[in-house]
């Protein structure tokens, strides 16, 4: 089975920058449509960005627009979320999720995913 890790995540000033990858166990994430989704103490986890397997288009939450950019390396091998002025509302675990196969109604939805890595903590200081 598919296994993702996260990794990136620490403590930021808000205004700064951190870079999140994901990377799955068997050395690619081609062929895998992944998201990051974030989760806060006491609140459901939420949606942040997308890319999908097919024409690696990309999807945002309206919160992170702007100021998040979802890639995929050259090699295939990692898919990063680039993360820029970041706020205090953004701190969060995030989490990285793959599937296989996912239709676009289910993009944002985080039981969609059958994939998912172990978090990564990302705490934005004001």
């Amino acid at each position: 089975q598919v296994q993702l890790v996260e990794s990136g995540g620490g403590l930021v000033q808000a205004g700064g920058s951190l870079r999140l990858s994901c990377a799955a166990s068997g050395g690619t994430v081609n062929g895998v449509t992944v998201a990051w989704f974030r989760q806060a103490p006491g609140k459901e986890r939420e949606f942040v960005s997308a890319l999908r397997a097919n024409g690696g288009h990309t999807y945002y939450a309206d919160s992170v627009k702007g100021r998040f950019t979802i890639s995929r390396d050259s090699a295939k091998t990692t898919v990063t979320l680039q993360m820029n002025d970041l706020k205090s509302e953004d701190t969060a675990v995030y989490y990285c999720a793959g599937s296989r196969t996912i239709i676009l109604s289910s993009l944002r939805v985080a039981n969609a995913y059958a994939y998912w890595g172990q978090g990564t903590q990302v705490t934005v200081s004001s």
